[in-house]
C-alpha cells in the first residue's frame, strides 16, 4: 500500500496518527465494482391530516401533481407513500417506511408537495439526515396553500396542550386555563382575518373554521 500510495496509484486518507486509510469508494474502484445509480430514482411522499372527503381529494391531488413533477424531470418513481396524520405524529407508518428506504439507499430523491408534508418543525435536521445517506429532498411547490393555516393552528394547540400538560398536569385547572386562552386568541385572530376579507370564500370558510374551533375548545 505504501508503494502504491507513493506512486499515486491509490488514494488514501491519513489519520491524525499518520496511518493510511483507504476509502470504500477507492476499494470499489480497484475491484472494478460499479454501484447502481439511484440519483434518478424518486419516492413520492404525500400527507393529509384527516380522513374527511376534502382531505382525501387533496391527498390524490398531491399524488398526481408529484407524479407529473417527477415525469417532467425525468425521475423514475419507485415508491408512493401516503400518511393520514398530523405532522406532529412521530409514528406515521409511511414516514417510518421512508426512513427505512433512505437508510437502504433505495432512491436518490424524495419528492413532496410542501415542507410541512414531511414535518412542520425541524425540516433542516431531516434534510441533513437524508443527505448523509445520499438522498436529497425536493419540494415541488414553493408556498403552502391557504388552507394549511387550519392545520398549523391545530398543531399549535396540540403543542401548547402537551407543554401545559407536562407543566401543570392534564387534569389541573391551570392546564385548562392555558389551553383555553391560546384557543380563544387564535379564534380572535381568525375573526380579524375574515373581517379584513382576506379570504375569497369568507362565509363558507368561516363556518367551517368556527365549527372546527368549537370542537377544539369543547375537547380542551
Amino acid at each position: 500500500m505504501r508503494k502504491w500510495d507513493r506512486q499515486g496509484r491509490i488514494r488514501v486518507v491519513r489519520t491524525v496518527g499518520g496511518r493510511r486509510r483507504v476509502p470504500e469508494s477507492e476499494v470499489e474502484r480497484l475491484l472494478g465494482l460499479v454501484k447502481a445509480d439511484f440519483s434518478r430514482k424518486a419516492v413520492i411522499y404525500c400527507r393529509v391530516s384527516s380522513h374527511d372527503q376534502r382531505q382525501k381529494e387533496d391527498l390524490e391531488r398531491q399524488k398526481q401533481s408529484l407524479l407529473e413533477y417527477a415525469k417532467s424531470r425525468g425521475y423514475e418513481v419507485v415508491g408512493i407513500l401516503e400518511d393520514v396524520a398530523s405532522s406532529l405524529n412521530e409514528n406515521r407508518k409511511s414516514l417510518s417506511k421512508l426512513f427505512d428506504m433512505v437508510e437502504k439507499r433505495e432512491m436518490g430523491v424524495v419528492l413532496t408537495a410542501f415542507k410541512d408534508r414531511l414535518t412542520r418543525f425541524g425540516f433542516k435536521y431531516l434534510e441533513r439526515y437524508f443527505a448523509s445517506h445520499g438522498v436529497r429532498i425536493e419540494i415541488a411547490n414553493g408556498e403552502e396553500p391557504r388552507d394549511a393555516y387550519q392545520e398549523l393552528v391545530e398543531n399549535l394547540i396540540a403543542l401548547v396542550s402537551s407543554f401545559a400538560g407536562e407543566l401543570y398536569g392534564l387534569r389541573s385547572h391551570k392546564y385548562e386555563e392555558v389551553v383555553w386562552e391560546v384557543s380563544r386568541n387564535l379564534l380572535l385572530t381568525e375573526t380579524c382575518k375574515f373581517k379584513l376579507n382576506l379570504d375569497g370564500e369568507r362565509e363558507q370558510s368561516w363556518k367551517s373554521f368556527s365549527q372546527h374551533m368549537k370542537t377544539w375548545l369543547e375537547s380542551a
